[in-house]
């Protein structure tokens, strides 16, 4: 019998594609991909062919049969033959063979036009020695979830049926809904079939269950969000199906998946799948469902076979197969030439597999899942599309199984690693949202793992620009580590070292030294003088030292700190050779081109190193070439300056991403260096365009993005644009206060910079009275001996001289 026509059928791109397949003769056979699973509307598309061929007279006679075995596709065509032929009934298998006999073509008898539609067959086994034959005047229609190679040929052709297009999906439910006099917003409308991944089974049953409840549509989708809730409980009960269905979506893909389960290698496909359904559902790469985690849990949970044999256990090779036996039943979609997402699992029968666990099995197989991820996940793959399907895996993960990987005892480490990927790959505030939703919401702060949570909250609130921030966060944190881990505890002197780095980078970094004296002591007593956390405070202790004016003091601990590291680590540990860089940096930085260059030499030499040891995309490698390039213009090489940054911005973007504070910083630079090598119009469009990248990547309070904008002002004034300078910088000033502080080195910076060029757009006076207030408070602040300090004395004593004189300054000197 021909089903019925479904309420509110949608012409859709698949009937089309349809009429034209059958159309031209031949055995069309539909079949489906992921996309186009159980409940994709394939027998909804073969009966509006069927119909609609009928109704015009294309056809004399039309047969449909429900295949779902081979005994009924025999009782189908015998059912045909008595109907067509007037065959005896007593013998089903001779009249089915009688039948499929008259529809031969014969030459002596008038053509007849049949139809016959075979649909859901089950297993392309049954339909053996039961195709209709090839005829001019004869068409076939077979619907299967199945997709082996049995299913074409001899003049098949194969029709994928996909899934509706969003505009399909928001049309049947506008249809559906307005029929009982409902209407709700296009928004939720678009939200629901997204939610339900534009499947049509779904979309049906979900408007009936709306329709049946009452709700509305924004009221369901939230019940659908709602993890405890089962997907059969928000769907019809099966006597209150629309359109005649006889099946749930929860349900439909049942025997499906025990017909894979029973395809070689036995009994591995159900595990597969229940692993795959915690996973992103666009795309789960081929390393996760082949890792050792994923080959113990299908090994754990493989369906053993007859007698009390324990199961061989499972190797990759078993995988891949069960992901191809998932694939010929068109529960997954299995593409082996595309590895970092080969896998792609329809959302809803994720979730019907999902609610299909038990408890403890649910919570097993979340955990599987995550050392599946972590252990297939590579160290630099962070900024890379890998890296973004690999977050997208873990994203998916944790929504769905958040309490199972954030137990009372213990965070599982996909957790944190998701978090610090987001920041490797440039998503800063995405991960310091990841990182305060998992202190908060999940751990709770008095968790164990949360305070590994926090303190890497504190590291990437420092790297979005926001290390008063990351200052607050750390000392808060402190009291918590003591609490749990004690006051010697390796955790708590990290946490100090980090505060003290912290607070350096905020501005503070006298305040900075003071605390990393105060350390030493404890770490040299409690871990040893050779500690690498001893070490890395030492480190800590050169850097802010030389931010804190004492050039020449932190060059001499950066070389004896050096020397400690080659003697302890070794020469090319990574911590040598962040120490020879950092050695390079300071004596590089005073205002000698004969010192800048041979900083340069040392660089170069390093640089050689970083590539051998730790290869040409290493952060450490491309940190040093962005420091070799920015010395090359300190040595008077400015042109060089700029072709070196012009060679590793590239690089940047390809490694670390576009997005990145680093890669970022060095386009900032290489404007910068621009207007060095004498274009200043270039740094200035350079900065145009850099300015929006910046605030949409970081942030309007980021201080990269603050510092973006000083080089915009000042390089206007470059240009000669004085009085573009004067309002670029009164326009950003109130930003520096607001965000880093008044006595933030870079406030005061930048309150030099508008002196200066107020001086230069003419105001002279102006200028004096600026550099009057900015001594004292740089006095104050950063010393009366700190080079920025003598700077602004020398600026002031030039605008006052210049207040004097009728003679216009062209003096250029930056504080």
């Amino acid at each position: 019998m021909l089903p019925p026509r479904a309420l509110s059928f949608q012409h859709r791109a698949g009937v089309d594609q349809l009429r034209t397949a059958v159309g031209s003769g031949g055995t069309a056979v539909l079949s489906q991909v992921l996309t186009g699973t159980g409940g994709v509307g394939k027998t909804q598309l073969a009966a509006d062919y069927a119909r609609t061929a009928w109704d015009s007279g294309e056809v004399d006679v039309l047969v449909w049969i429900s295949a779902s075995s081979r005994s009924a596709i025999t009782a189908g065509y015998a059912q045909a033959a008595i109907e067509v032929l007037a065959a005896e009934p007593g013998d089903p298998e001779r009249a089915a063979r009688a039948f499929l006999a008259w529809l031969e073509p014969k030459a002596d008898q008038k053509p007849c036009r049949w139809l016959v539609v075979l649909d859901d067959v089950a297993d392309p086994a049954d339909m053996r020695g039961w195709w209709p034959p090839p005829s001019r005047h004869g068409r076939a229609l077979v619907t299967t979830r199945r997709r082996e190679a049995a299913l074409t040929g001899a003049g098949r052709r194969l029709v994928t049926v996909g899934l509706f297009t969003s505009q399909e999906a928001a049309a049947y439910l506008t249809a559906v809904l307005a029929a009982h006099d409902r209407q709700e917003p296009t928004d939720q409308l678009n939200s629901l079939a997204a939610d339900l991944g534009y499947l049509p089974l779904a979309l049906a049953q979900a408007a009936a269950y709306i329709i049946d409840t009452d709700l509305t549509c924004a009221s369901y989708r939230e019940m659908l969000t709602d993890r405890i809730r089962e997907l059969a409980d928000l769907l019809p009960e099966s006597g209150a199906l629309p359109d005649d269905q006889t099946t749930t979506v929860a349900a439909t893909w049942s025997l499906s998946i025990e017909r894979a389960n029973q395809i070689r290698p036995a009994g591995l496909a159900r595990p597969m799948l229940q692993l795959a359904a915690f996973l992103a559902p666009n795309g789960i790469p081929t390393a996760v469902l082949t890792s050792q985690p994923t080959l113990a849990h299908l090994t754990e949970h493989r369906t053993p076979g007859g007698g009390n044999q324990q199961p061989a256990p499972a190797s990759a090779e078993d995988a891949v197969f069960a992901l191809r036996a998932l694939h010929k039943l068109s529960l997954i979609d299995h593409t082996p030439d595309t590895p970092d997402q080969a896998v792609r699992v329809h959302q809803l029968i994720q979730r019907a597999t999902r609610d299909d666990l038990t408890s403890q099995a649910f919570d097993e197989t979340a955990r599987a899942a995550a050392d599946a991820v972590t252990e297939a996940w590579p160290e630099t793959a962070d900024a890379k599309p890998l890296g973004q399907i690999l977050r997208a895996n873990a994203d998916a993960l944790i929504n769905c199984a958040q309490d199972a990987l954030c137990s009372a005892d213990e965070a599982h480490p996909v957790v944190l690693h998701t978090g610090n990927s987001l920041g490797q790959a440039g998503q800063i505030n995405a991960a310091i949202t990841h990182f305060q939703n998992l202190t908060h919401a999940v751990l709770g702060p008095g968790h164990p793992d949360s305070l590994a949570a926090r303190k890497n909250l504190a590291h990437w609130l420092g790297k979005g620009g926001d290390e008063t921030g990351a200052v607050a966060v750390i000392e808060q944190l402190l009291p918590d580590i003591v609490r749990v881990w004690g006051p010697d505890d390796p955790n708590t002197l990290s946490a100090r070292i980090d505060l003290a780095g912290w607070r350096g980078n905020a501005g503070d970094p006298a305040g900075a030294v003071a605390l990393i004296e105060q350390l030493l002591p404890d770490l040299v007593r409690v871990l040893g003088a050779d500690h690498p956390h001893t070490l890395a405070a030492r480190a800590n202790l050169a850097k802010n030292r030389g931010m804190a004016g004492d050039t020449a003091g932190a060059a001499d601990a950066a070389a004896e700190l050096l020397a400690d590291r080659i003697r302890v680590q070794g020469p090319d540990h990574r911590g040598t050779l962040a120490t020879r860089r950092e050695l390079a940096r300071l004596s590089g930085n005073a205002e000698d081109p004969a010192a800048a260059a041979e900083a340069c030499e040392r660089l170069e030499q390093l640089l050689v190193d970083c590539v051998r040891v730790l290869g040409t995309d290493h952060p450490d490698t491309l940190t040093t070439r962005q420091l070799l390039a920015d010395l090359r213009g300190e040595a008077g090489d400015a042109a060089g300056a700029v072709t070196a940054y012009k060679e590793l911005v590239p690089d940047l973007v390809r490694v670390v991403g576009p997005n990145h504070p680093d890669t970022l910083a060095a386009r900032s630079d290489l404007a910068a260096k621009r207007g060095e090598a004498g274009d200043a119009a270039g740094a200035v469009t350079a900065y145009k365009e850099l300015v929006p990248d910046v605030i949409r990547a970081l942030g309007a309070d980021h201080q990269g993005t603050l510092t973006t904008r000083v080089g915009l002002a000042y390089w206007r004034g470059e240009a000669g644009d004085a009085a573009g300078a004067v309002t670029a910088y009164e326009e950003l000033l109130p930003d520096m206060v607001r965000v880093l502080g008044a006595d933030h080195p870079t406030t005061l910076i930048t309150r030099g910079n508008l002196a200066y060029w107020r001086g230069n757009a003419g105001d002279a006076d102006r200028a004096a009275a600026d550099f009057v207030q900015l001594v004292a408070d740089m006095v104050r602040v950063l010393g009366r001996h700190h080079p920025r300090t003598r700077a602004a004395r020398n600026n002031l004593a030039h605008w006052r001289r210049e207040a004097k004189s009728e003679v216009p300054s062209v003096f250029r000197k930056r504080i």
